[in-house]
Formats: C-alpha cells, structure tokens, sequence
C-alpha cells in the first residue's frame, strides 16, 4: 500500500483516554511526510490548538466519556470554528462520533455531540462490527481523489441510530472475502468521518 497524506502542514490529533486510537504508522508517516503533529486533550476541554490547519480525532472511547465530552464546551466550540473556517476536520470510529449529532449511551442517555455531521449513534442496542475493509473515497479529500482506494479495519460495538441525509466518504466498500457492503460515512463541507480506522492506501 501507499502511505496516506497528511491531511494538513499542522495537524490537531485529539489524544486522551477518550480517544487513543490513531495508529502510531500513521502519525510517523505524516510525520516524515513534514507534517507537525500537535495533540490536545477534549477531555481537558482543550480546542483544536491554535494554529492548526487540520483535526483529527481518533477512534477511542468516547462512550465512556460521553456527559465529560458533551460538556466540554471550548473543545465542542473550537472544532466547530475549524470547521466554520473551511479546515479539514475528520473523525474515525469514536472520533466520528463526536463529530455527530448525538452519542446514546448503554444506558439510553442521549448526550449531545458537535453536530458537524449527520449521526446519531447508539450504545444501548450493541453490535459487533469488525473486520478488514476495502473502500473507495466518494469524493475528493486530503487523503486523495475520488475513487482513490482506501484500506482500514471496523472494529466498534455502536449501532446507527440514524446517519444521513449527505453523501457518503466511502463507496464501493468490501470486506476481506470481497462481499459488498453499505456506503460508509459522512461529508459536509471540509468535516468528514466514517467507521473505518484507515491504515494506508491501496494503491
């Protein structure tokens, strides 16, 4: 595979206890691509830092940390600034979470999320997802092209409690027996986020 661009100069990572998931590969390769990774804490309601010109938040815990996350106010209100001010935002697997409307938790809570994407997930009704998948981006993005091909993994117990309308980030996506399976993600504007942790690019 081919490593994935970063998706900024100075890039946001969210990194806590809510969201340890950014595989160490992907940061180094942005890293060695001149990249400057510049982590915060939204557990700390700390906001994207300034002078960032990209966010990323990781996939993680944030179920967990539901209530901490929903009030962490200067987190919720930087991201939503970056967003506002056109920097790729973009969220995987917990992280795409946040970036949604609301998060159920086990208990049936709803908490609030950054509502930059249209998604509620929920962990009352729990599934497993999880397996090898292969994607195509549904239109351009820092990551490459439309219809460059993706590869990454779904690992997560949340269920979609509603996700749309908009345009998907992936199309055309397979698991490891090469079956078909639905669209994956949301875009809006520069925000986007989907299920998949993305490990590199197929070609």
């Amino acid at each position: 595979g081919c490593v994935l661009p970063p998706l900024g100069q100075r890039i946001a990572v969210a990194r806590d206890d809510g969201f340890a998931f950014a595989y160490p590969h992907l940061l180094d390769s942005w890293r060695i691509q001149g990249a400057e990774i510049m982590f915060f804490s939204p557990l700390a309601d700390a906001p994207p830092p300034a002078g960032c010109d990209a966010v990323y938040l990781p996939g993680g815990y944030p179920e967990l940390f539901a209530g901490q996350i929903a009030a962490a106010a200067t987190f919720m209100a930087g991201l939503r600034d970056a967003a506002a001010r056109g920097l790729p935002v973009y969220g995987e697997c917990g992280g795409y979470m946040v970036l949604g409307d609301g998060l159920i938790d086990a208990a049936g809570v709803t908490h609030r999320m950054a509502g930059l994407l249209p998604l509620v997930t929920s962990f009352a009704s729990r599934a497993l997802h999880l397996g090898y998948r292969r994607a195509a981006l549904a239109a351009d993005h820092p990551f490459g092209k439309a219809g460059a091909e993706m590869r990454g993994h779904e690992f997560h117990y949340a269920t979609i409690a509603r996700e749309g309308p908009g345009v998907p980030l992936f199309r055309d996506v397979e698991n490891a027996r090469g079956e078909g399976l639905p669209d994956m993600g949301r875009c809006a504007g520069p925000v986007t986020g989907s299920f998949l942790h993305l490990i590199d690019r197929a070609a």
